[in-house]
Formats: C-alpha cells, structure tokens, sequence
C-alpha cells in the first residue's frame, strides 16, 4: 500500500463526509454559475474546494465550523426572496441574518471574548477561559457567515456591481477578525494556550472598534461597484493571501506584547517609572490634541500629523510595555510556548505574504502593464517583506530567541500597520482607492 492510500485508509468517516458535501457545495455553485465565470474563476471554485477539504482534514474543528457558517449564509439568503429591502423589514434579516446584522452580532462576541479572556488570566479562571473561547468561535461564525451573506446582497443590488466582499476597509477588516481568530483558536487547542486570547483578542478587538466607526461615521457597510481596478479575478487570491500574512504578523506581536509582560527582567526604580508614566501621559496628550485641533492648526499638513499622532501613539504603547515588564510572571502565560506559537505564526504569514506581494505584482502587470511602479503601498510591503524576513532569518540562522524577538515582533506590528493601513491614509498612488 502506497503512502497515499495509506493516509486515505487512516481517515474517518467523518473526513469523507466533509469532503463529500463540499463537492456537492462546489458542484452545484458550479452548475448554478459555471457560465458566467471564466476559466480563471472555474480553477479558482476548484482550488477553493480543494484547500477547503484539506483544511477540514488537517484541522477537524473546520469540519463544523465551515457547513454551519454555510447553513447560516443559506438561512439568510433564503429569506430575501431577491428583494434587498427585506433587510430592514423581515424580522429574522434585520436582527440576526443579514450581513449587517451579523457583523454587530460579531462585534458584541469579540469583546464579550475580550473580556472573558481577561476575567480568566487575571482569576485564573478555565472556565471563563472556555466561555472566551467559545464566544471567539461564536464571532467566527458570525464573520464568515456576514461575508457570505454580503456577496449575495451584492448581487441583489445588480449583477454588475456583485463581488467577493473584498474590496474596501470594511469588508477587509471583517476579513482580518475572521482571519485572526481562526489562528488563534487553532494555536490555542494545539498548544493549549486558550490564556494568550487575553492579548490576540486585543488587537481583533481593535479591529473591531474601527469597523464599527467606518460604520457609524462613514456609512461604510453600504456597497458600493467595484472601481474599474479591481474588477479582476485577481482580487480573489491576491486579497486574501494578504490578510493570511496581516492576521499572522498581527498575533504573532501580541504574542510578543505577552512574552513581554510574562518575563520577569529587572525591577525599574520608583523614579524611573513615574517619569515614564508622566511621558506617556504627555505623548498621549499631545496626540489627542493633533487629533481634535489638527485641522485648525495645521491646515495644509493631514498626512504629517496622521503619521505624528501614530508615531506617538506608537511610542505610548512601546514605553508602557517596557515600563510593565514582567507584571504578568505570575500568571498562566507560558514565555516559550508564546515564542514557539509567535514564530511559527511569522513562518505562515511570511509564506502567504510572498504569494499575495508575487500576486500582486501579477495584478499590476495586468492592470497597470507593469509589475513594479514603487507606488507607496508596494514600497511599504517591500519593508513588511524585508522585515519578516530577517526577523526569520536572524531566529533561524543566528539562533536569536527570547525578547529581542518579541520587540521586534511588536514593532513589526506597527510597520505592518502604516502599510496596511497609514498608507492609505496619508499617502497618495494606484492604490489610493483603498482609503479612507
């Protein structure tokens, strides 16, 4: 028996079965909407379905996970009956089932999560440790069901504006929260670390509190047609490759943020701490005022101040951890297994960060005519690439373990960030439609 048939023998039943109601799921998408594709996007059906099943195969826990995000898509599909407007009329779309209303359901489990996460670290409690995690999968749940649900509304709308919802800060921060709470929840049963959620959820807790800003203050959940750009299969791939790399950098720093606080060092005298907590106190100041008075006082200078303000928040959060190292030694966080699940975390997100920049660059060929043009955005994911790789390169040639990396990882955080996100902000270029 080959090593093939082998693997295929140790499988269960209930592998088979997932594998099988995915073909069917594909089959009948196929057979639905096979016409309208082209071949890129009949490869791209096809090779989702594949890495679907394997997922399912390497990590069980999906093959829940994914039909009940698929059954809950189809409950809510099912009851727009091709009319939009149902959203605000039907009882069960406007408050649980449409892509909206599941996004909020969303929102409220992350920090419900946040919270438990944090009452079991500091109780030392497994069972709100436990209640933290199930609300995580919960928000999961609720992520990838919206997504699926708002590619549907899209259509709704006109099946020239319908399109994978991928395409504005909106929709890729739904795609981030989903991202990254899936990483942790698998690092976290594999490592039994289920405690490191206190400081991951954190971070997707932020997320959160954007996407519910753009939402309130931008009318950002509104969709919108695809601006010429981004009408490309492309988009399919190259998005999500990117978010896999962002959602990996983004928990391997908090990872890094936790190594921090759970490693004992040198006690800091009295005196040194008060003056670092009177300038934190002074930096935070000083950004709050650019944010509040920046257009009065410095009316032709957006960009400079968007990069101060985030350079002295930056320093703010640099400067508290270091003013708290070590104040969670005696708590359930393991400094090895935060090191050990924080590399392996920037192996995954620099792997699918190279595929989604090689993509990208494929993209530019064939929208721009050229695979490099050193816009701003892909000179930052340049640095982010640049970065990653000698963070690797130094752990596993140089043999560098211990806090060096779990700085560098925090302060990698924080370039991902401006690249992600900064860029579109304060920088002009090609990929100026992403701002905000």
């Amino acid at each position: 028996m080959n090593a093939t048939a082998q693997r295929l023998a140790a499988r269960s039943p209930f592998d088979f079965i997932f594998a099988l109601l995915v073909l069917i799921a594909g089959g009948i998408a196929f057979s639905r909407y096979g016409s309208f594709m082209d071949y890129y996007e009949q490869a791209i059906l096809i090779g989702a379905a594949g890495a679907m099943i394997g997922l399912g195969w390497f990590w069980p826990a999906l093959r829940v996970f994914l039909p009940t995000c698929a059954a809950i898509a189809l409950a809510g599909i099912g009851l727009y009956h091709g009319d939009l407007a149902r959203a605000q009329t039907a009882f069960w779309l406007k408050y649980l089932l449409a892509s909206q209303s599941l996004v909020m359901w969303m929102c409220v489990c992350f920090f419900l999560a946040t919270a438990m996460f944090w009452l079991g670290v500091l109780r030392r409690s497994e069972t709100a440790l436990s209640i933290g995690s199930g609300l995580t999968w919960a928000a999961a749940t609720a992520a990838l069901s919206s997504s699926l649900v708002r590619w549907y509304e899209s259509y709704l709308i006109g099946a020239d504006v319908g399109h994978i919802p991928v395409s504005n800060l909106y929709e890729v921060f739904v795609l981030f929260c989903l991202i990254t709470s899936l990483m942790y929840l698998y690092y976290s049963a594999r490592y039994k670390a289920r405690s490191m959620g206190a400081f991951v959820l954190l971070v997707i807790s932020a997320a959160v509190g954007f996407i519910l800003w753009y939402t309130f203050d931008r009318q950002a959940h509104e969709i919108q047609p695809l601006i010429p750009a981004l009408q490309s299969w492309w988009m399919k791939i190259h998005v999500p490759a990117n978010f896999i790399g962002y959602g990996s950098f983004a928990l391997s720093a908090m990872l890094g943020v936790a190594q921090l606080l759970a490693t004992p060092s040198a006690p800091l005298k009295k005196e040194t701490k008060i003056v670092g907590y009177l300038a934190a106190t002074v930096l935070v100041a000083i950004a709050v005022c650019l944010q509040l008075k920046s257009s009065e006082w410095f009316p032709q200078s957006g960009p400079v101040v968007a990069i101060g303000s985030f350079l002295l928040f930056a320093a703010v959060a640099i400067l508290g951890i270091a003013l708290n190292r070590g104040v969670l030694s005696a708590f359930p966080l393991n400094p090895d297994i935060l090191s050990e699940i924080s590399y392996k975390a920037i192996a995954l997100g620099f792997l699918f960060f190279t595929i989604a920049t090689i993509l990208g660059a494929a993209w530019a060929a064939d929208a721009w005519g050229g695979y490099w043009s050193w816009d701003p955005k892909e000179t930052w994911a340049l640095i982010v690439w640049l970065n990653y790789a000698a963070w690797l390169h130094v752990r596993l040639v140089k043999g560098w373990r211990g806090d060096i990396l779990a700085w560098w990882a925090v302060v990698g955080l924080l370039v991902t960030t401006f690249a992600f996100l900064g860029v579109n902000m304060v920088l002009s270029g090609l990929h100026s439609y992403g701002g905000l």
